[in-house]
């Protein structure tokens, strides 16, 4: 058998490949971003074939890198930005859009209509979500409504959708010339079309978005034994090769963490934060703000299912100090300044650009920073924006803890942001409880790679995933409990200051 499995991780600002051996270890990478397109407050685009391009060269430079060719990988898994909805030509290949980000709002109307007339109640019980811009259902809407020609080639058949994953996996094993057109139940979760008990899309659901099922791609298991297909000897790989894992990022994330017993819990720290508690075989119905989710479906055992807590601006608020107010010159340096001051000065970051994601739900909330004196520096404002990680992070802790009754002793954390040593101390400050950080932090890649290696065998099984993960650092919480509680309290003070900024129809 071959000696390592590849993963492939299309995230919402860069795309990178990933090898790892049966230890779990890195042996090769290369990562490369893609454009924001921004075009107008609200809106935000990916350009699809910019994607499918960048995953091809990250693919083959990282496999060259490592001196490494196709028949050195048993597998290869995909795991991906969720939500980002892609509307393409079955016959030509050809985006019929660009693809709508998961962060984009435009869809504002679409949502609180659907709340309006009770249909938002539907989705809620059987998608598991709040009818909210964030999900896929009302992006492939707006695309059917706005895009000349787009509602007449999907009812020919021609216009089919997918998240980037299925848009990739149709590339991959031919595009044109036969790609396959499938997904996995947890990013067809993420769509408000998927019914949670059945893991079919529901015609009901269709019906509230006027989407034709001829659209949507078949939903397999998340790791296959059977394969959703196999690369083409012409593509990235230059080689034949059985693609057997399919997750959503932050799915993905929670394999990586190998978080498999219930009430286990990990959060991702990317543009967005992900908080995902495994509630196993159960599905619990949030009363506190929370997603019900599909974590993952391995082979023919039952799905597996997690409470989410999706928080839509994290990491991206840091690109923000670089990219909008070039305070910083990258993402390292927002340590570096924040740890110039003791505390945050006074000053609260809100940075709900795109309104507010769990637990409110809130698509007419706007940022807001609150709190400023003409005492405060630049190093405050980073702060507050590493704190503002961590507070969104406690909001999403404490709706959890309603939910599920579990109460968390251990944070295990994951993504680009757990590299900011200040944050994480932060964040254990802020909740009162530990964080972990693993030593292979890209457990998004990681957990394709777990998914796509257990359906041929690679692991065993998910006790021989356990014995991989490794502790890199802990932080334990140095905070009184009245700073926490005083803190949290003018959080959720400055959290009002953004609400009802924007008039929602």
């Amino acid at each position: 058998m071959a000696e390592f499995v590849g993963a492939i991780d299309q995230g919402t600002t860069s795309t990178r490949f990933m090898i790892f051996d049966h230890g779990g270890n890195e042996v090769g990478r290369h990562q490369l971003e893609h454009e924001q397109i921004l075009p107008q407050a609200g809106w935000v685009e990916h350009n699809p074939t910019e994607i499918w391009e960048r995953t091809s060269s990250v693919v083959q430079s990282a496999l060259n890198s490592a001196k490494l060719n196709a028949s050195d990988l048993t597998a290869v898994g995909i795991t991906n930005q969720r939500e980002t909805s892609v509307v393409w030509d079955r016959k030509t290949g050809r985006p019929l859009y660009n693809a709508i980000v998961w962060q984009d709002t435009r869809t504002d109307r679409i949502a609180s209509a659907l709340d309006r007339d009770g249909r938002g109640d539907v989705i809620r019980r059987k998608a598991g979500l709040p009818p909210a811009t964030y999900f896929s259902g009302g992006k492939i809407q707006w695309i059917l409504e706005n895009v000349d020609g787009v509602r007449d080639a999907a009812e020919r058949g021609d216009a089919i959708f997918g998240n980037t994953d299925t848009w990739l996996l149709w590339n991959l094993t031919g595009g044109r010339d036969g790609g396959v057109h499938v997904t996995d139940p947890t990013n067809a979760s993420r769509t408000m079309l998927m019914d949670l008990e059945t893991l079919d899309w529901d015609d009901e659901l269709l019906g509230f978005f006027g989407i034709p099922r001829s659209m949507l791609p078949e939903i397999q298991p998340s790791s296959n034994p059977a394969g959703y297909g196999t690369t083409r000897a012409n593509g990235p790989f230059g080689g034949e090769l059985l693609i057997t894992g399919d997750l959503g990022d932050q799915q993905a994330a929670t394999v990586g963490q190998v978080c498999f017993s219930p009430g286990e819990a990990k959060n991702t720290y990317g543009t967005g934060n992900f908080m995902l508690l495994n509630t196993g075989t159960e599905l619990v119905r949030s009363k506190s703000g929370l997603l019900t989710t599909v974590g993952y479906k391995f082979a023919d055992e039952p799905a597996v299912y997690c409470l989410e807590g999706s928080i839509a601006v994290t990491g991206s608020a840091v690109q923000w100090l670089r990219d909008q107010l070039g305070i910083i010159s990258g993402a390292a340096q927002s340590e570096s300044l924040a740890r110039q001051v003791e505390d945050n000065g006074g000053v609260y970051f809100v940075p709900a650009f795109s309104g507010l994601f769990a637990p409110y739900w809130r698509s007419d909330a706007r940022g807001a920073i609150v709190g400023l004196s003409r005492y405060n520096t630049n190093a405050h404002l980073a702060r507050a924006t590493l704190e503002a990680i961590c507070y969104q992070s406690r909001d999403v802790a404490e709706a959890m803890e309603q939910d599920s009754g579990v109460h968390l002793e251990v944070l295990k954390v994951d993504g680009g942001v757990t590299a900011n040593e200040l944050c994480m101390q932060i964040q254990a400050d802020v909740l009162g409880v530990p964080v972990s950080r693993p030593v292979v932090a890209e457990t998004t890649a990681l957990g394709a790679a777990y998914a796509a290696g257990l359906a041929v065998g690679f692991w065993k099984n998910t006790d021989e995933l356990r014995s991989n993960w490794n502790e890199s650092k802990r932080w334990e919480p140095q905070w009184s409990d009245e700073q926490r509680s005083t803190g949290y309290e003018r959080w959720k003070k400055a959290v009002t200051r953004t609400l009802d900024w924007v008039d929602v129809d």
